[in-house]
């Protein structure tokens, strides 16, 4: 930090993401943080979500996370519900996998059902 200046932008993007984590309309994306998720990887997975979403300037997607998804071996995971409440349990995330989900489904409505935990699971 070499000047107010810089702190006054640290502060406007810390807030610009805390406001993408409880803004309460749109898509939920909730990113699994219980003991083995993040031993999976999922802090990287919940600041990937949150920097598609910077990208592509998505007002209308709220990031939070959750405890324990109850399926370890498939963490790091993330349960996306759409505008319809409908459900969508992605599972084995990747950054490549969490820029899928950002531009194919909650851009352009079409859920990737490889990544899904149902398709996993059988």
């Amino acid at each position: 930090m070499k000047s107010l200046e810089d702190l006054k932008k640290l502060r406007d993007e810390s807030l610009k993401k805390m406001t993408m984590r409880y803004t309460k309309d749109g898509v939920r994306i909730q990113v699994g943080m219980g003991t083995c998720g993040i031993a999976s990887g999922a802090k990287p997975i919940l600041s990937a979500f949150l920097e598609q979403i910077e990208i592509h300037e998505l007002k209308n997607v709220v990031v939070t996370q959750v405890g324990c998804m109850g399926e370890c071996a498939y963490e790091p995971m993330a349960e996306l519900i759409d505008e319809e409440g409908q459900s969508f349990v992605y599972c084995n995330l990747t950054n490549a996998i969490v820029r899928d989900i950002v531009e194919k489904h909650i851009m352009n409505h079409q859920p990737i059902t490889k990544y899904l935990l149902t398709s996993r699971k059988g």
